[in-house]
C-alpha cells in the first residue's frame, strides 16, 4: 500500500509525520471520491515527485475517471488561481482588486464532478498554496452547501500532512545525495 511504502521512507525525526499520514488518509471518514480526489489533488500540489508517483495509482484505482480527472483539474486551476489572487490580495494598492482577471477559468463552472467535491480539492490545494482569498472562498460556497466544519478541516489537514510528508522526503533526498 501506498501509505505504508512513504511512511516507512520517512526518517525517525519524522514519526509524527507517520502517524499523522496514516490518521488523516487512512483513518478518514470522507466518502471514498472526496477523499481520494483531495490527496491526488494535494499530491500534485505538494510538487513532490515521491508523494505523487506514491499516492497516484491509488487514488486511480479509487476514483472514477471523470473525479481523476477533475481532481488533477483543481490542482492545475488552483496554481494559477492561488498565486493570482494570492498576489491581488498582498499588493497594498486596492485598485488591483477592481481589475478584471482576465484569465480562463471554466473548469471551475464545470468540473465534471460534483461542484462540493471540487471545492474542497480546490480548497485543499489553496491549503498549500497559502491563498487567503481563495480559502475563504472555498470554504464560504463548501458551508453555504452545507459541507460541516469538520470535513473542511479533514481537507486542509491532508494537504498539510501530504505538503509535509513532500517536504520531508524531499529534503532527505537532497541529503542522501549529498552525503
Amino acid at each position: 500500500m501506498a501509505l505504508d511504502t512513504l511512511k516507512s521512507a520517512l526518517p525517525d525525526y519524522a514519526k509524527d509525520l507517520k502517524l499523522n499520514l496514516g490518521s488523516v488518509i487512512g483513518n478518514s471518514e470522507l466518502p471514498q471520491q472526496q477523499l481520494w480526489g483531495t490527496v491526488l489533488a494535494c499530491a500534485i500540489a505538494s510538487r513532490s515527485p515521491r508523494v505523487l508517483s506514491e499516492l497516484e495509482p491509488e487514488a486511480k484505482a479509487n476514483l472514477s475517471a471523470e473525479a481523476y480527472t477533475a481532481a488533477k483539474s483543481a490542482a492545475a486551476i488552483m496554481a494559477m488561481n492561488n498565486v493570482y489572487y494570492r498576489t491581488r490580495h498582498l499588493l497594498s494598492d486596492p485598485e488591483y482588486n477592481n481589475l478584471r482577471a482576465g484569465l480562463r477559468m471554466n473548469v471551475i463552472g464545470n468540473p465534471g464532478v460534483d461542484k462540493t467535491d471540487f471545492e474542497l480539492w480546490s480548497l485543499a490545494v489553496s491549503a498549500i498554496n497559502g491563498c487567503g482569498m481563495c480559502l475563504d472562498s472555498h470554504e464560504q460556497v463548501l458551508r453555504k452547501a452545507g459541507v460541516d466544519r469538520e470535513t473542511v478541516q479533514e481537507a486542509f489537514k491532508i494537504a498539510s500532512v501530504l505538503q509535509a510528508v513532500g517536504a520531508t522526503l524531499d529534503a532527505e533526498s537532497v541529503l542522501a545525495e549529498n552525503s
